[in-house]
């Protein structure tokens, strides 16, 4: 095999050829500088995206922490006889979706523990009960792998099971739950819940059925460049099939109170070349976020200039990776998004959570409306 070259790969970028496997890995080399990949990654994010980064405000629901899965990764998850366990109340629920109305929140976004003592209908019900009552609210919710769960508990194909939580509301599915599909690292850190190939036949399914969804890679763990590159080119060749997936979430691992507490979170420098070389790989999938829960606030502002174009949103009440140990806010003001937006040098563009741009009205900040079909950014 002809050994790839950085001005090889300049070269494919400027033409808009499509980097294989060697070019990824040559990208995620820590001898091939970062400000070049970085600069290679801006020129495909301004190419789509102009100056503009967008956010969105929205609001977390995770319903349970109960969890039949115990993933090495994860700090979130408990046990039914665990001190720290919860389950929220049907009150509880709309409560959060009320708060959310409230704040201006356009989206909902639902992921939480797979409760073995609970039924399918609790899953279906949990969007039925915050569609019904708030409409407005755009529901992302369930992973790949609670939509399996699901089918799991009721039975059910996967398209079934995603039939009918589109009947009682559902928006979108987040890209939770991927991981690395690569089995020699999937198999250490979470073996028991759904493979790579069921995981992407979720989304398969979904994209058939018009749901549109996010797609992730926890890095920084014990996985290398070679399992990453794995990752994103399985992703893409999804993605070239169905075209749903609206934006990729590279998320950096957080060891604090997980069973891999002994290895180092990833460095700002990883993460950068992490969000450019999915940028540049990913050549189909429009968004890149910096999730600036995971990334911190200075990096996710970096990352504006490394590939990504989006901040994802305000966010209210995460607590998965705050339980794994994030040190950022659990919340960010309209106002301190724009503001860290503008700091990177950008232009903050609201959108929702199909990317249409959000109009807000300038005597009431929580009537907002949608701009028309074809206003996509």
């Amino acid at each position: 095999m002809r050994q790839t070259t950085l001005d090889t790969v300049c070269r494919k970028v400027e033409t808009g050829e499509r980097l294989g496997l060697e070019d990824g890995l040559l990208l995620s080399d820590p001898a091939t500088p970062l400000h070049e990949v970085g600069q290679l990654a801006n020129r495909v994010r301004e190419r789509l995206h102009g100056n503009r980064a967008y956010y969105n405000i929205n609001t977390h629901l995770n319903p349970t922490n109960v969890c039949v899965y115990r993933c090495t990764f994860c700090a979130f998850r408990a046990d039914l006889r665990d001190s720290k366990k919860y389950l929220m109340t049907a009150e509880q629920v709309l409560a959060r979706g009320q708060e959310a109305m409230d704040a201006g929140c356009t989206e909902l976004h639902i992921v939480g523990g797979l409760h073995h003592q609970l039924k399918y209908d609790w899953y279906v019900g949990i969007v039925r009960l915050l569609h019904d009552a708030f409409p407005p609210l755009h529901l992302k919710a369930w992973t790949a792998v609670e939509i399996n769960w699901c089918e799991f508990l009721a039975k059910k194909s996967q398209r079934s099971v995603l039939q009918d939580m589109q009947a009682a509301g559902l928006g979108s599915l987040p890209g939770g739950g991927a991981e690395i599909f690569h089995p020699e690292v999937r198999d250490q850190i979470c073996e028991h819940k759904a493979d790579a190939s069921k995981w992407l036949a979720v989304h398969r399914t979904a994209h058939e059925l018009g749901l549109k969804s996010n797609c992730t890679m926890l890095y920084g763990h014990i996985e290398n460049a070679y399992h990453r590159m794995d990752h994103l080119l399985r992703l893409r060749e999804l993605q070239d099939e169905t075209g749903g997936f609206q934006a990729f979430v590279p998320l950096a691992f957080h060891p604090a109170n997980t069973g891999l507490s002994h290895l180092p979170p990833p460095s700002a420098m990883m993460d950068l070349r992490t969000i450019a070389v999915s940028r540049l790989m990913l050549d189909n999938v429009p968004h890149i976020k910096a999730y600036w829960i995971m990334l911190g606030l200075g990096t996710a502002q970096a990352a504006l200039a490394y590939g990504a174009d989006d901040m994802d949103g305000t966010v209210r009440h995460e607590l998965i990776y705050h339980d794994a140990g994030a040190t950022t806010p659990e919340i960010l003001t309209v106002e301190q998004i724009r503001r860290l937006i503008r700091e990177a040098g950008r232009e903050p563009v609201e959108r929702d959570t199909l990317y249409r741009p959000i109009q807000r009205d300038s005597q009431d900040f929580k009537r907002w409306t949608v701009e028309p079909v074809g206003a996509e950014v």
